[in-house]
């Protein structure tokens, strides 16, 4: 009979094995596959999407799990590619502005502030561009790969690493100014919630399920709070990521964790103000007042009253279809799906109102917008914008 000993030294073997790099993404899902995705039903458009323009920005994300989202910065919207081609388009007409090729691996999007166009590669660097020109400016090297798009404010630029850490760095030159790291769990999900820049904070979500606030100035921890506690007698079933963006407006900071909760935190105490059990590796987006709207880990899209967290509609017909988070856009909320559509879902009651289909791959990153249109990127390389309607 196999001794407790030896079950312990197999199971942790296997769990291991099952970690990789510190990851479970690509076991999960293929575990979420094993049921077929929703086919998409007919129902009348109320519109045909009108596509303001559209582009091909390179070779794309490359493979299943990197996200590489299109970045908006002043009049210019920024997208990268997977081997490090990084260009420069104008939002209203997509006009190419400027191309740099970088030569390096990128597995998360563009990101800026303070004049720069910031790129995070997979090697653990930080490459600063000018955003006007797309020249190279300064390049660091990182404790570990760069997860999430780097944000600038302040004169600092945030940084998060695969290893947990947050490293704040000098717009000017790159220096180090200030680092923070929490433990990552032996199993977590790939990816890291990308640091959010809110007045003199940065805000930003971890494996263990925390929310941590941070100040932007010297690092120091303003507050943290517990989103989503480890349960279950599993280590799969304790895996309690926050992957998405938080999602801040009107003070009030929003997040969602894998198999944890929805919630809104005062942005300046970190005061928990309401809660809504959740899953979701995708993230939200708010009308702040009013509703929250989210995409779960099943693919069904919520919107959930702000304020209690009561459930407004359910649209359960995007079912397994790998939905990006929602983004408001006038009367309607959008999503992306895993064969490049884009679904058009009415705010009143859910239903369906317009669907496109941009590309022939995935869509895996959250939309984004900039005065009258709504941007999508699909892992081909796909930019396309569309007007609001």
């Amino acid at each position: 009979m196999m001794s407790n000993i030896a079950r312990f030294v197999i199971g942790f073997l296997f769990l291991l094995a099952l970690s990789g790099c510190g990851s479970v993404s690509k076991w999960l899902e293929e575990d979420a596959y094993e049921a077929p995705p929703a086919e998409l039903t007919e129902f009348v458009a109320e519109f045909e999407p009108q596509i303001a323009w559209s582009t091909n920005t390179g070779a794309g994300a490359g493979n299943d799990y990197n996200d590489l989202a299109a970045w908006i910065q002043g009049d210019m919207v920024i997208a990268t590619d997977y081997e490090g081609e990084v260009s420069s388009y104008n939002v209203q007409t997509g006009k190419q502005l400027w191309r740099t090729a970088l030569d390096v691996p990128v597995i998360s999007g563009a990101g800026g502030g303070g004049g720069l166009v910031l790129i995070g590669t997979q090697e653990g660097e930080i490459i600063a561009l000018d955003e006007m020109q797309g020249t190279f400016k300064w390049k660091k090297k990182l404790s570990s790969e760069v997860l999430a798009p780097p944000k600038a404010a302040m004169d600092v630029v945030v940084a998060r690493t695969a290893d947990g850490r947050i490293t704040g760095l000098s717009v000017a030159d790159g220096q180090v100014l200030w680092s923070y790291q929490r433990t990552v769990p032996l199993l977590s999900l790939r990816g890291a919630s990308e640091p959010v820049i809110a007045d003199d904070k940065v805000i930003s979500g971890y494996a263990n399920g925390k929310l941590v606030a941070l100040s932007i100035l010297d690092g120091n921890v303003i507050w943290e709070k517990s989103v989503a506690v480890p349960r279950g007698r599993t280590e799969l079933d304790r895996l309690v990521d926050i992957d998405s963006a938080p999602v801040i407006k009107d003070g009030i900071v929003y997040v969602v964790a894998y198999h944890g909760r929805l919630a809104a935190l005062s942005l300046e105490s970190g005061r928990i103000l309401w809660t809504r059990d959740m899953s979701s590796r995708s993230g939200l987006d708010v009308e702040s007042g009013d509703s929250v709207y989210v995409s779960d880990d099943s693919g069904y899209v919520w919107a959930l009253q702000d304020g209690s967290g009561d459930a407004l509609w359910r649209q359960t017909r995007l079912l397994r279809r790998n939905v990006t988070a929602p983004v408001i856009v006038g009367n309607h909320v959008i999503v992306g799906d895993f064969e490049g559509y884009v679904h058009w879902i009415s705010r009143d009651d859910g239903h369906f109102v317009a669907r496109k289909r941009i590309a022939n791959n995935a869509i895996r990153s959250k939309p984004v917008v900039k005065d009258d249109l709504v941007f999508l990127t699909a892992s081909d390389g796909t930019l396309t914008a569309f007007r609001i309607q």
